[in-house]
This record gives structure tokens, C-alpha cells and sequence, in this order.
């Protein structure tokens, strides 16, 4: 086993492809991860049912009835499991959309196995909770504070939200990484390239509606009304600018 990958990092494969299947399963095994690799919806659904994975790789089309948008929306629904598209189709429009119902990236094929595996190792590094040395580092508290807007907690070294009620409020590894930019830069007008610039460890072209639909997501998320947003306001022609009272 390599040190990239570890016994706790499973992932799920979704293809109807063999081929596919065959390679992503022999190559992220030799680089230390578990790998279970499936055909369809039905038999994704079953195992996401029997066992937790780290990562789950979908493709874009699949037998069936059910394509990747719509299983990814319904995981997604359920789980904040980081998931990567796999498509035959380079489209703007397909990435998006995809974006939209709450990938964390998008990867056309054919696709180059090194390059697949440092995005998966930013996507699950970015999960990871930020941990100080032991020794001589302060106590986290006293590190990183959590930043605090209008009742709302945004815990950037546990990587938690809380609402005001107290609940924990799931999001993406996109949409964390863009509220802690935006949080952090309250009552600075951000543009969609420098939110691109500060938020992406990822191979994803900077146009402008992945910014706007990651904004779209968080929206949902944390606005009481996403249509008329009091946190997060758009800037007409340049971009967003986060407007809550930050301590």
C-alpha cells in the first residue's frame, strides 16, 4: 500500500463501461485504496446501502432509464460523499449541470489515470479537518476561531456549519471552500475569476456559471430566501459579495 491511499478509503466506481471499471479499480488498488466498481444505478444504490466510501466516481451515461445527473442529485440528497462525473461528452453545459446538482468535479475521458488521481487526492485532502502540530501549537480555539455571521458558525479547522438552531447544515467540499472565501472577505466585492483563483485545486475552466452555480447551491443552503439572498449578493457584471455581520 502506498501512503497516497489507506484502509479507510473506499471507493465506488459507477460504469457501464468494463473497461473502465477494470482500469480504475487496478490502478487506484496499486496506489493503497479500495475500490468496488459496478455497472448501474441499482447496483450503486446497493452498495452505498451496504458500506461507506470515501469517493464515488459516476459516469455521465449508464443503461437503465437512470443517467449520472440524476443519481448524483439523489446521493447528493442523501450524502456529502465527494463525487467526481466521468463523461465521454466535454460540454460546458453537462459540467454545469452537474456542478448544479452538487458534483465536485467533472472529468471528461479520455482521461489521463494521474491526472484523475491528484483530483481525487485535493478532493479528499480538502475534507480532511486541519489538524496543528502537537506540540507547539496553540490550542485550536485560540488557532483558528470559528467565524461567526448572524448566528451562523463556520468551523474551517472541523469543516462544520451550524445554523442558528443549532443543527449542523451539509455541504459539498465546493460549497464549504466558497463560503469560507466569501466569509472571510465579507464586504469585499469578489469576482468570479479571483473566487475561481481562491476556491479550485482542481483542473476546472474558470467560467463564470460554475461560480454562479456553486452560489446557487450555497444559497439554498443558508438563505432563508435564495431568491431575495441577504448573506450572499450578487454584483452586477463583476460578481459576489458577502454581506453578513462576520466576527
Amino acid at each position: 500500500m502506498t501512503a497516497a491511499g489507506s484502509a479507510q478509503e473506499r471507493l465506488l466506481v459507477v460504469d457501464d463501461d468494463p473497461r473502465i471499471r477494470q482500469m480504475l479499480t487496478r490502478y487506484f488498488e496499486g496506489e493503497g485504496y479500495a475500490v468496488t466498481a459496478v455497472a448501474d444505478g441499482v447496483a450503486m444504490r446497493d452498495e452505498l446501502a451496504r458500506q461507506d466510501f470515501s469517493a464515488l466516481f459516476l459516469d455521465l451515461v449508464l443503461p437503465g432509464g437512470e443517467d449520472g445527473l440524476s443519481l448524483a442529485r439523489t446521493v447528493r440528497s442523501q450524502s456529502d460523499i465527494p463525487i467526481l462525473m466521468l463523461t465521454g461528452r466535454d460540454d460546458v453545459v453537462d459540467k454545469v449541470v452537474g456542478l448544479e446538482v452538487g458534483a465536485d468535479d467533472y472529468i471528461a475521458k479520455p482521461f489521463h489515470l494521474r491526472e484523475v488521481l491528484a483530483r481525487l487526492r485535493s478532493i479528499l485532502r480538502r475534507r480532511q479537518p486541519q489538524q496543528a502540530p502537537v506540540v507547539e501549537a496553540p490550542p485550536a480555539s485560540e488557532a483558528h476561531p470559528p467565524l461567526r455571521f448572524d448566528g451562523w458558525v463556520l468551523d474551517v479547522d472541523r469543516r462544520k456549519l451550524v445554523c442558528p438552531k443549532g443543527e449542523e447544515i451539509i455541504l459539498t467540499t465546493g460549497e464549504f471552500d466558497m463560503l469560507v472565501v466569501l466569509v472571510r472577505n465579507a464586504g469585499r466585492v469578489m469576482s468570479r475569476e479571483r473566487l475561481m483563483d481562491l476556491t479550485r485545486n482542481r483542473n476546472l475552466e474558470a467560467f463564470d456559471r460554475t461560480i454562479d452555480a456553486q452560489v446557487a447551491r450555497l444559497r439554498r443552503k443558508i438563505e432563508a430566501d435564495s431568491a431575495d439572498p441577504q448573506f450572499i449578493k450578487s454584483v452586477r457584471g463583476v460578481g459576489y459579495i458577502f454581506t453578513g455581520r462576520v466576527t
